[in-house]
């Protein structure tokens, strides 16, 4: 309501929002209708956008885009580039603390690093810390922790940082997947899943296994039709890019994955029907 609703009112600046059903086309007509110069939208609508095929049959007048609630994979942030060739911008915040992280959209003096979450809000302090509250070294996944009211409190986020002092999202807390004592990143999982041509969407949780405590299981959203040969070759695709205990053990094709109202995807659903589906009536 702030950033997308009150401050622009409050500015005099001129919106749109979409309603209805998310429709990608629908959307790059509008953007290309109304000459938008700035959009903020989750980086599901942009993935949706590219999957389209349709972006080349509009013109648009671009200057700023932003993104929010989830990390993007790299094709999406090319296809931002070639269709828009402006950076695509992080805005991290929560529902509690609002707005923390951000990449400044349309600032000059600010270098856009792609996928990252940017750097923090002046006035306030962001650590990256391992389980025993030390700082995390660079590209050393640790707990996203905001300094507020004396204390660190926890987002609930992981992360790391890179030797700039830039923060990238590695996942939820919760989205953490330990197999077999190995650690896993189901967001790590779904990027490396999303490159594959043939896959339009990707969704990864941790399902319990006898053997291992928990394996990770990925939904697939595709045009090519399931079968055990597509999975194998899917399985086999990730091993090949992530460490060798990095890939899912368990495949399942679906027509969509759940998402929340802003976009994202909302693995919460996943696992509750995995725990339904395991449940003995």
């Amino acid at each position: 309501m702030w950033h997308g609703t009150l401050a622009p009112l409050a500015l005099g600046v001129t919106t749109g929002t979409f309603a209805g059903r998310f429709d990608a086309v629908r959307l790059m007509k509008a953007m290309q209708d109304y000459k938008i110069t700035n959009m903020s939208a989750a980086a599901t609508h942009y993935r949706m956008m590219k999957n389209a095929g349709k972006a080349g049959d509009f013109a648009f007048s671009i200057k700023k885009l932003s993104y929010t609630g989830e990390p993007i994979d790299p094709g999406t942030l090319e296809f931002i580039h070639d269709t828009f060739h402006v950076p695509a911008c992080s805005m991290y915040g929560t529902t509690e603390v609002g707005v923390v992280l951000v990449n400044y959209p349309g600032a000059l003096d600010y270098v856009v690093k792609p996928g990252s979450l940017g750097k923090a809000v002046p006035g306030l302090k962001l650590e990256v810390q391992l389980p025993d509250g030390m700082p995390a070294k660079p590209s050393v996944v640790g707990e996203l922790m905001l300094w507020r009211r004396n204390r660190w409190e926890t987002t609930k986020d992981l992360a790391k940082i890179d030797e700039d002092g830039y923060f990238y999202h590695a996942g939820r807390a919760d989205d953490v997947i330990i197999s077999a004592g190995w650690t896993m990143s189901a967001v790590e999982i779904e990027n490396t899943l999303l490159k594959h041509p043939d896959v339009r969407e990707a969704a990864v949780i941790a399902v319990p296994d006898a053997t291992r405590g928990q394996v990770a299981k990925a939904f697939i959203v595709s045009d090519r039709s399931p079968s055990d040969g597509y999975a194998e070759e899917l399985t086999k695709f990730t091993r090949e890019r992530l460490s060798q205990h990095e890939f899912p053990r368990h495949i399942s094709f679906v027509s969509e994955i759940p998402k929340t109202p802003a976009g994202k995807v909302n693995r919460k659903v996943l696992r509750d029907r995995e725990a339904a589906a395991a449940t003995p009536n």
